[in-house]
């Protein structure tokens, strides 16, 4: 099967064959070599002629794109759930109605 699909560093493609997600993390065209890191944490290495051999499809990053990730936590992805309170909403209030008596 040969493709046009370039390969983009960041964007993850679906290998047709073996039904595996992987995103290209870094492409050497001086040395011809495509290298991609399959959704589990593998990384494996093409040569760029053979990547237009291979069976692929780009896809949209997985929605839990951490699996290749060792041991992460909710709190390191950097949007975990905070609590505000009472103050926090008056403070906010606060602000709104300085900007408004302003204008």
């Amino acid at each position: 099967m040969i493709h046009e699909t370039n390969p983009e560093i960041g964007q993850w493609y679906r290998r047709m064959d073996k039904r595996e997600r992987f995103e290209v993390v870094a492409v050497d065209e001086d040395a011809g070599i495509v290298e991609a890191q399959y959704f589990d944490g593998d990384i494996e290495e093409f040569e760029l002629t053979d990547w237009f051999m291979l069976p692929i499809e780009a896809i949209a990053e997985p929605e839990d794109w951490t699996g290749p990730m060792d041991d992460i936590e909710p709190d390191d992805l950097g949007y975990t759930e905070t609590e505000l309170g009472t103050s926090d909403w008056d403070a906010s209030q606060r602000a709104l109605r300085m900007l408004q008596s302003e204008g």
